[in-house]
């Protein structure tokens, strides 16, 4: 589509994004969508953030992508967050309003709607277990407990942040929680064994650390689990394996990228991905 003067403005913002994919996807949908629009990617010195969210909105930009490290630090520039965004404590996605840009996270949704689409799971009613305790658990966590999980859990080598995510969706959500480490307060075995749901939000098993796996009883995993790793890269982790080899139903996290992407998209230009 010819660039001109109704050509509109999408960025990713982040510092690196030379690895993105976010580019290719965004300007593909635009395309497939009729929509006269470019997304470009920044690389944003930390420094400068201030004058980049000031330069994105006087400039007309329509929406923006937000990635590491500026998910939390970016929220001070922002007009307002979603309820979502604010008990996630960060934003990934950030809509033009009339005076400034107001964020949302689309993360835990983006998630949330590839275990539908990819699993036909829905998470009304289950019980989850996440491993590990840092963004991307606390993501996922309060999407699944706003989005009608009986219970989410966390397992962590640091029990104090297990149990902070723990309060967190007791205090805000509807869901129950549980907190244990992997030394002192270890996970009873028939927790793993009831779970619906097991996620590792780690980045344990990433490339190039291919050979490598969280540490749980696998004996407790079986054919009524959907096992789930945030890590894309390699598509099949050994976190995954053991599941595959106990009979469970596994899932990574390339749908979650896409979906997530999605969502901020529908956000955008009102569209959904073709």
């Amino acid at each position: 589509m010819e660039i001109n003067g109704k050509t509109k403005l999408f960025a990713l913002i982040g510092h690196p994004v030379e690895h993105s994919f976010s580019p290719s996807l965004h300007n593909s949908q635009l395309e497939l969508n009729g929509i006269n629009g470019k997304y470009l990617a920044f690389d944003v010195d930390p420094e400068n953030l201030g004058k980049a969210m000031e330069g994105l909105y006087v400039l007309g930009v329509v929406g923006v992508n937000v990635t590491i490290p500026y998910k939390e630090k970016v929220i001070p520039f922002l007009t307002k967050i979603s309820r979502e965004a604010e008990l996630i404590g960060a934003v990934n996605t950030l809509i033009r309003e009339e005076k400034g840009f107001s964020g949302d996270n689309t993360d835990g949704k983006g998630f949330i709607e590839s275990l539908k689409r990819e699993k036909n799971f829905f998470p009304q009613g289950k019980k989850v277990i996440i491993l590990g305790a840092g963004g991307a658990a606390r993501g996922v966590g309060v999407s699944l407990a706003l989005a009608g999980a009986q219970e989410v859990s966390f397992i962590n080598r640091t029990l104090s942040k297990a149990e902070g995510l723990r309060k967190l969706i007791e205090i805000n959500t509807n869901a129950n929680s549980e907190a244990w480490d992997y030394n002192e307060k270890k996970v009873p075995d028939e927790k793993i064994e009831e779970a619906d749901l097991i996620i590792n939000s780690t980045s344990i098993g990433m490339y190039p650390d291919i050979e490598q796996k969280p540490e749980i009883n696998y004996d407790m995993i079986h054919s009524g689990h959907l096992v789930a790793d945030l890590v894309y890269n390699p598509e099949e982790t050994m976190f995954m394996r053991e599941a595959i080899s106990r009979g469970a139903n596994v899932v990574n996290g390339k749908g979650m990228l896409y979906f997530q992407g999605e969502f901020a998209f529908k956000l955008w230009t009102g569209k959904s991905f073709k």
